[in-house]
């Protein structure tokens, strides 16, 4: 039997250095972790304190980063490929997508909404919220339009029953939508008194991710996205 891998992530601390931070790519590589059932160790670094495990294990480099088996990893998405490749089956699950629609999806929601929250109240806003609620928009009907899978099994579905983007399990997809998903609902409500309850199929997943420890245990805590945020995002009156 193949000796289990030491792996080691460190993320970003939170600002009180108490718990994890705001950074959703810390986040996603947490998550997958987890459902890979990897053991791993995760390490809090603080960022105001210039710790000397960056300067030694990763000089120049940001959280998050990846220690397997004593080699360092410092590119998020190289780090996914890398676990998604040693991390196989029959050990641990693959979590790749089985749809390629399903590794875009919202894929410009992220920075639509860094706009959106940024851009002050002028005569562009209005745009930059259009094309905010667009790609929102774009995001919901994939959510709610049935997959090829759910047709063959009911070809007459109208609206999808399925958990998460690619069917019933996180997948890699999930990983790297949900945490920017979260940052953008907690922001958005705070500044511009936006939420996502008319966009039935983003509830649904939001509420479907919630209720997985995966994802609501690695999400840092809501006052501390709105910290991240506080000396960025203007408010409309």
């Amino acid at each position: 039997m193949a000796e289990e891998p030491k792996i080691e992530l460190f993320v970003k601390a939170s600002s009180d250095a108490e718990s994890v931070g705001n950074c959703p790519f810390c986040q996603r590589l947490f998550m997958i972790l987890w459902l890979k059932g990897a053991n791993f160790t995760l390490t809090t670094v603080d960022m105001k304190r210039a710790p000397d495990v960056l300067k030694t294990l990763a000089p120049g480099s940001q959280p998050p980063f990846l220690l397997y088996n004593g080699e360092v990893r410092t590119d998020t998405n190289k780090i996914e490929e890398f676990l998604e490749e040693k991390l196989a089956p029959p050990n641990f699950p693959k979590m790749c997508c089985r749809y390629n629609p399903s590794k875009t999806a919202g894929e410009d929601i992220f920075r639509t909404f860094s706009a959106y929250i940024k851009i002050p109240k002028t005569g562009l806003h209005k745009l930059v919220e259009k094309n905010f609620f667009r790609s929102l928009a774009k995001l919901d009907t994939y959510l709610r339009n049935p997959l090829d899978h759910e047709l063959n099994t009911s070809p007459d579905l109208t609206e999808s029953k399925r958990l998460f983007l690619d069917g019933d399990e996180l997948t890699l997809a999930d990983c790297n939508l949900l945490p920017k998903l979260n940052i953008v609902k907690i922001v958005s409500k705070k500044y511009r008194d936006f939420d996502f309850g008319a966009l039935k199929g983003i509830s649904r997943y939001l509420e479907n991710a919630y209720a997985r420890k995966e994802f609501r245990y690695t999400c840092p805590q809501d006052a501390e996205i709105l910290h991240a945020y506080s000396t960025v995002a203007t408010h409309w009156d």
